[in-house]
């Protein structure tokens, strides 16, 4: 290891700036990213051009360490929206915003065909201890994962190791990916849940309305307002939706149907959030579905995304009649509880959850399945159970199951009493 000797008594060990304190905290950004990112044969990171970059030109940017694979498809995914953030930013604040990658591809090949799709910097895939380095220093324990670290390396709870779900849940907004901007984005959240209407929720300057008879009409939100509203992220490209949207629309009718029935002044309404790629899938999902939509491609989408926080689809959002969040687990309720379920509210799963264990009390502790070959048990959340995917019907359940106490397998009680 090489020692240099600086000025006014400071030393260097492989770049890393000591001062006279002591304290090896207190270094500027390029000794720390030289430190990261350089080995002792290289000081330079690898451009989608083939030219090679200093590391010393990071120095006072905010800097993304982009640790991902090829051949993990929840990191090609993710790659496609970074580089449009990056690319916006890069346009925006170009001197300030840097991305570099972290491979852990396969082989040479593969990783020059998926960096090939990125627009920023990476450590050569060749230089193997560098990128073990950092995936110990950041405790790097799945992909895609994305550190932020910020130009001034004294402070090191200023880096922000959850990028990739930063970036899913706000965007470009998220810049410049600091401490302060972070509680800033939580403010603006915490008001934005505060001051929560069907109305901001879902209009903005250009369109006071949603779309209804697959597509023909334009409803006014206004008309909405005072009904219990289901928002239901979904797209015809995901099983899992194409499974589900059948069972909601047969739940949706029979709500329908019961407040009918009971000349209630409630009503219920669904509106379709598309994650359709065009407007022909769009159209062609949409057509299928009795409820109201968003148009294709609106912006408020992503919007609301954010807000509520989507990891996944299908998710069904309940909004109540005075335009709050009753809860983000509606599929899950719709799944347990099916058209009993309305009006989502937590004093309704209560009473259901106490009514299913009453309902437990009479069912056999053990079954014979003929979907699997082991004897099942029934458990509850108390006792071993809690939240699963059930082997029949693929959907989520929780409180009461019988499981297989061998391999681990679980259903519904309903569904085994429909199977056997």
């Amino acid at each position: 290891m090489r020692t240099v000797i600086m000025k006014e008594g400071a030393t260097t060990h492989e770049g890393v700036v000591v001062k006279d304190n002591g304290n090896s905290d207190e270094v500027s950004s390029y000794y720390r990213f030289s430190q990261l990112l350089s080995s002792k044969d290289r000081d330079f990171l690898l451009s989608p051009t083939g030219a090679q970059v200093k590391v010393s030109d990071l120095e006072g940017k905010v800097v993304g360490l982009f640790f991902g694979a090829n051949w993990y498809p929840p990191c090609r995914g993710f790659t496609q929206m970074l580089v449009g953030i990056y690319e916006e930013l890069k346009s925006s604040v170009p001197q300030q915003f840097e991305i570099v990658y972290v491979s852990s591809d396969e082989d040479l090949d593969a990783f020059n065909g998926f960096y090939g799709t990125m627009p920023w910097l990476a450590i050569p895939f060749s230089d193997l201890e560098t990128k073990k380095a950092l995936n110990r220093k950041y405790e790097v324990e799945g992909i895609p994962c994305l550190i932020m670290l910020q130009p001034d390396g004294s402070k090191e709870d200023a880096t922000i190791r959850d990028g990739v779900e930063l970036l899913y849940r706000y965007g470009i907004q998220a810049y410049p990916f600091s401490k302060e901007r972070l509680e800033e984005l939580h403010e603006q959240e915490r008001e934005k849940r505060e001051n929560q209407t069907l109305t901001n929720l879902l209009a903005n300057n250009h369109r006071g309305y949603v779309l209804g008879q697959n597509g023909r009409i334009q409803v006014p939100i206004a008309s909405l307002v005072g009904k219990t509203i289901g928002l239901y992220f979904s797209a015809e490209w995901c099983v899992p939706c194409v499974k589900f949207t059948p069972k909601l629309i047969s739940i949706y009718h029979k709500i329908k149907q019961e407040l009918s029935e009971m000349r209630s002044e409630e009503d219920f309404e669904i509106v379709l959030v598309s994650h359709d790629r065009d407007q022909a899938s769009f159209d062609s999902y949409y057509s299928t579905m009795p409820w109201l939509a968003l148009p294709f491609g609106d912006p408020e989408i992503k919007n609301l995304a954010r807000h509520f926080d989507v990891q996944g689809i299908p998710c069904l959002v309940i909004i109540g009649p005075n335009g709050k969040t009753i809860t983000c687990h509606g599929r899950n309720l719709i799944n347990l509880y099916q058209e009993n379920a309305y009006p989502f509210t937590g004093e309704k799963v209560e009473q259901l959850e106490k009514q299913l264990t009453e309902e437990a009390k009479g069912l056999p502790r053990l079954v014979r399945h003929e979907g699997h070959r082991h004897e099942l048990n029934l458990v509850s959340d108390g006792n071993g159970g809690g939240p699963f995917i059930c082997c029949v019907c693929d959907e989520q359940g929780s409180n009461w199951a019988y499981q297989c106490l061998e391999c681990g397998y679980e259903v519904h009680p309903r569904c085994v009493t429909n199977a056997c």
